[in-house]
């Protein structure tokens, strides 16, 4: 999950915004493990004993469409140090704007901050030629057990459909719909997250924002493809929720700054212009798009808790006529603001009341504006019940009713004590992992993140600020310089993190010649945030992803 996304929501209701991959949950603690990591990250330290890289092998079997795949599984660490991004020259004209690569072998500026960041890789054995596929998921703050354990991995929780899941024993079996079939897998845990460790002086300024956490990745894949010999291998980036920022600023660095292409990118969940976010608009006024993006979201979930006051049988064709509504009369009336008169006010709040089953008074004194939060609060209010945020098929009993916005969110508080207990087992039991470490699957950072970002061909230093954070240009100037490159956007229809029609607005609103739009696909689901908490569209979501991956990899498979 990630701020936005999947099962990774983070404990804070406004880290709870972003995360689908991040849970505010908590493992038992190792007071001695603790002791060390608090001693390794004191926040002024100058000098600290360097992390080691590590690497543990183990052996298993996957069947996945009724093949056994035997793989070779490696948990471990790469180091990576950060960069100065203040010191940075700048070239405008470069052919591939972004910030300057560094020199071979050059020293950071700030030599005693480090990251060890934790990664499991499955290689399938005997399996060269293979492409190699980076996941991640996003928080930012969160580790990348979501995607391995309820996605892709060879060993899958498993959870309940749209209800809370019970307490352990929790079950774990054969993930039928592991890529492993297709690509070779590399689970990564951004830094400071998971097994993943940060330590030395300004450690957080280092690592915990949208540049130099894009860093520290590429870093990592650099040295990744260097160990195991991947270099000439077809190469993926799968991000979820706050990984798919993460992905386009990433799949920039590695392309200008390194010269290293990627066959393909594949996005879940996505958000990269964070004016969009449909959990807090009313934070920023005049910005009249996320109550139009997030409109057909709120009629998919209407629609599937029964609370649209005329009978739909078939959601895609609501779908279709809500999103012209939305870009349409919709985005007209928003428009207009004090000029609109009230007897199209008042059509409009009707026509909400037909999409969204809210009252019309309510829509009305809301001035034809409402926020998630405040959607998910007031649809089954009437029912005393919270409607879920990472995916509204779920609900829960309100913690206040008298909120104006929702206070938590159900799927979260559903499925992440299951993902928490069933990967501290697995990690430790079938990859003999994590003996004597603590794991961190959230940290609470989505407030400190540092979201001032260089955009490509930049040369002053934007202001720092997660509104106006947009990252749309650093896909697309990574799909100019690389015009092969694939995108393929996943989405889940009832996803109130990170609305379907939002990443279908910022896909086609790209900065990208028209003929590009043609390298981009795109897959729509029945289910939430995180796609694959649903078991039919977990197999769709394989299905879709083997397919790009195979067609796009260039080994004629």
């Amino acid at each position: 999950m990630g701020q936005f996304g999947c099962a990774t929501c983070l404990v804070t209701a406004l880290a709870l915004t972003w995360s689908a991959t991040s849970f505010a949950t908590s493992n038992a603690p190792n007071p001695q493990s603790e002791k060390a990591d608090s001693e390794r990250e004191k926040p002024d330290e100058r000098k600290f004993e360097p992390f080691k890289p590590e690497a543990v092998t183990s052996a298993g079997t996957v069947t996945v469409g009724g093949q056994a795949i035997s793989y070779q599984a490696i948990a471990g660490t790469f180091i990576v140090h950060p960069k100065d991004w203040d010191d940075v020259p700048r070239d405008p004209k470069a052919d591939r704007a972004g910030p300057a690569p560094a020199e071979e072998g050059a020293e950071a500026k700030n030599p005693t901050a480090e990251a060890s960041m934790f990664y499991v890789a499955y290689f399938k054995s005997g399996g060269s030629p293979r492409p190699v596929t980076f996941f991640y998921n996003g928080g930012p703050g969160s580790a990348s057990l979501w995607l391995h354990m309820g996605a892709f991995g060879p060993r899958r929780i498993v959870t309940a459909t749209d209800v809370h899941t019970p307490a352990a024993p929790y079950a774990v079996v054969n993930n039928g719909s592991s890529l492993l079939d297709a690509t070779d897998l590399v689970f990564i845990d951004a830094p400071g997250t998971g097994f993943s460790r940060i330590a030395g002086k300004d450690k957080e300024k280092a690592f915990f924002g949208v540049d130099p956490d894009a860093y520290a990745f590429a870093e990592f894949i650099s040295q990744f493809l260097s160990k195991y010999g991947r270099w000439n291998s077809p190469k993926y980036l799968f991000g979820e929720s706050y990984g798919t920022p993460r992905s386009a600023v990433l799949v920039n660095q590695l392309q200008a700054d390194r010269s290293i292409d990627f066959n393909g990118v594949i996005l879940l969940s996505q958000i990269l212009n964070f004016d969009l976010s449909p959990d807090r608009p009313t934070g920023n006024p005049g910005i009249d798009l996320p109550y139009q993006t997030a409109l057909p979201t709120y009629a998919a979930t209407a629609w599937y808790h029964h609370k649209l006051p005329a009978e739909h049988q078939s959601l895609d064709a609501l779908l279709a006529e809500v999103e012209q509504f939305a870009m349409g009369d919709y985005a007209h009336a928003l428009a207009r603001g004090s000029e609109l008169g009230a007897a199209e006010r008042a059509a409009i709040a009707e026509k909400l009341h037909q999409y969204t089953g809210l009252p019309v008074d309510y829509i009305l004194r809301a001035d034809l504006r409402i926020d998630g939060g405040e959607f998910r609060q007031n649809l089954q209010g009437d029912d005393g019940r919270t409607t879920g945020r990472l995916d509204s098929r779920f609900s829960g009993p309100d913690i206040d009713p008298l909120s104006q916005r929702a206070d938590y969110d159900p799927q979260a508080a559903a499925l992440s004590s299951a993902y928490v207990s069933a990967f501290n087992d697995y990690v430790r039991r079938d990859l003999h992992y994590g003996d004597g470490k603590v794991f961190k699957p959230s940290i609470r950072i989505f407030t400190t993140w540092n979201f001032q970002h260089r955009l490509p061909g930049q040369t002053q230093q934007p202001m720092s600020s997660r509104q106006g954070s947009n990252v749309m240009p650093d896909l697309a100037n990574a799909m100019k310089i690389n015009p092969n490159l694939k995108v393929q956007l996943n989405a889940g229809y009832f996803d109130l993190a990170t609305p379907f029609y939002q990443g279908v607005y910022e896909m086609h609103h790209l900065p990208i010649p028209a003929n590009l739009q043609a390298n981009i696909e795109y897959k729509f689901y029945d289910s939430g945030h995180m796609v694959y908490a649903k078991d039919s569209s977990l197999k769709m979501l394989h299905d879709n992803v083997a397919a790009f991956i195979r067609r796009t990899s260039n080994l004629g498979n």
